[in-house]
């Protein structure tokens, strides 16, 4: 079975590095945001494929078409393996986003992010989103799908009515993973690796569940062992 699991390296460099020196690149891809590519840059994402790991760029791109467009070129440059734009910048920059990967032999799988999973009901409100949030995700959701993109990130209470609308060809990724003890920190919402998988996710994003544990490459194996029932 192919791994579904992404663990975000959401630290500092040090840690990162002695995090990822304890994972298997056969049993999880990685996750590099803003934190760790805004202090380490491109080097870091390197490092981390030198030891074998397929690299989730998790930078959210969203601005006017063009940089999008110029934005996304680089990280295919660097041979990552998913990137990321928001949906909520608009058909344009999706479009945009995708024409930058025509070129290249190895496309990165394109994914949209719809709704942050640290946002709920109220947080919408005040971002003047008047739709309920399973209803803006779909929305978003389909802009991705008919502007060609691979997939979309979206919160895992959201993928089995994705799953349903969009076919099961179209890539979920799901954030706000948490095993049943664990606090949901920042994040709303959220739910534990089996439920997220069993919803319609192809892929889980697991933070602390991994990164705070004493043996990660342990926590992994036992996240894989628990789906594979």
């Amino acid at each position: 079975m192919l791994s579904p699991i992404i663990v975000a390296v959401d630290c500092g460099v040090k840690d990162a590095l002695n995090l990822v020196r304890k994972l298997n690149p056969d049993d999880c891809k990685l996750k590099v945001g803003s934190q760790l590519f805004t202090a380490e840059g491109p080097e870091i994402v390197k490092k981390f494929q030198d030891k074998g790991f397929d690299i989730f760029l998790d930078l959210k791109f969203h601005d006017i078409p063009n940089t999008v467009n110029k934005a996304v070129k680089s990280a295919a440059e660097l041979g990552v393996w998913m990137v990321n734009v928001h949906a909520s910048g608009g058909g344009e920059m999706l479009e945009a986003a995708k024409s930058a990967l025509e070129n290249n032999a190895k496309k990165p799988l394109l994914v949209g992010v719809t709704l942050l999973t640290s946002l709920d009901k109220s947080s919408l409100r005040e971002i003047g989103y008047n739709l309920e949030t399973e209803d803006q995700v779909l929305l978003l959701s389909k802009l991705c799908q008919d502007k060609n993109l691979s997939g979309v990130v979206c919160s895992p209470k959201e993928t089995t009515n994705l799953r349903k609308e969009l076919g099961e060809e179209f890539i979920l990724v799901t954030p706000g993973i948490r095993s049943i003890m664990s606090s949901k920190h920042d994040q709303k919402r959220t739910t534990t690796p089996i439920t997220a998988l069993k919803n319609g996710a192809n892929y889980i994003v697991v933070g602390r569940d991994i990164t705070l544990d004493k043996d990660p490459q342990g926590r992994v194996k036992q996240i894989l062992e628990n789906i594979s029932y």
